[in-house]
């Protein structure tokens, strides 16, 4: 019973589900959150396998009772929770005058922000009680570079960065730890659901696409050094730094990326098309 326990949400696939075999073959006792219900009894029977603990419950973050009822499930189960790993996300990359009120727009501030923003509340509380504890949430380079067909998710990240900016600067010498991961493109099915698809050649070679298992290895880094955050690759802080410094020229850049010469938008298709 002394095993910490780790809270993973959205460890039905890609980095969550990566995360969840790092942290359970690394002495973790781990929590799988997330809305698919049989991959996270497949997870967690891998986790068993490789001679971890592991306790799959099904959550969608929409739902702030389901997201109380997890973390009461895990407390009741193992009277602990020591780390959050937050790796649950929505996306679709359409033009903004493209998006839908409900599908496009609310459904994934509810699922980057809103839904984020209420689960680190209710462990939160239980970190306090102990006086320790780690808050970990994914984000993406999009949390500080705003690009064209990432508006709404763009809108979410900022938002979150911003939200957990200030919750590290309350809880300090509280002894809970605030981190937030910036990758840039992983190679997910992450994409698969966005039902949309490039039209314009692919910005980065896939040679400088990270895995689910690189930042799974980086979430465990932050864990263990207590890292406040991480940018992945570490490169793209320069991306960042010109944004900041020079944003004309990376909206040049872009543009190339997002419009034909005579300025027709191009960047993505619905998948059906």
């Amino acid at each position: 019973m002394s095993q910490p326990v780790a809270i993973i949400a959205g460890a039905s696939s890609g980095i969550g589900a990566a995360a969840a075999r790092t942290l359970g073959k690394n002495g973790y006792r781990v929590v799988v959150a997330a809305r698919r219900e049989e991959r996270l009894a497949d997870l967690a029977s891998q986790i068993r396998e490789g001679g971890g603990e592991a306790l799959p419950i099904q959550t969608d973050l929409a739902q702030v009772e389901q997201i109380q009822q997890m973390v009461e499930k895990t407390i009741q189960t193992f009277g602990r929770i020591d780390v959050l790993v937050n790796s649950a996300g929505s996306a679709r990359h359409v033009w903004f005058d493209e998006h839908s009120l409900i599908s496009d727009i609310q459904i994934q501030i509810q699922s980057n922000l809103t839904g984020a923003i209420q689960l680190t509340r209710a462990v939160l509380p239980w970190m306090l009680t102990e006086d320790r504890g780690h808050i970990i949430h994914i984000s993406s380079i999009s949390s500080w570079v705003g690009v064209p067909t990432y508006s709404i998710y763009s809108a979410s990240k900022f938002g979150l960065r911003g939200f957990l900016e200030s919750l590290r600067r309350e809880l300090r010498g509280s002894g809970v730890t605030v981190s937030e991961i910036y990758p840039s493109a992983v190679d997910t099915e992450f994409a698969q659901h966005v039902d949309v698809h490039w039209k314009t050649p692919q910005i980065l070679p896939k040679w400088m696409l990270l895995s689910s298992q690189d930042v799974a290895d980086q979430i465990l880094r932050v864990i263990q050094k207590k890292k406040k955050t991480a940018i992945m690759p570490g490169y793209m802080g320069l991306v960042i730094w010109a944004n900041a410094h020079f944003p004309g020229i990376v909206s040049w850049l872009l543009s190339k990326a997002f419009y034909r010469k005579e300025g027709k938008r191009v960047a993505w298709l619905k998948a059906d098309e």
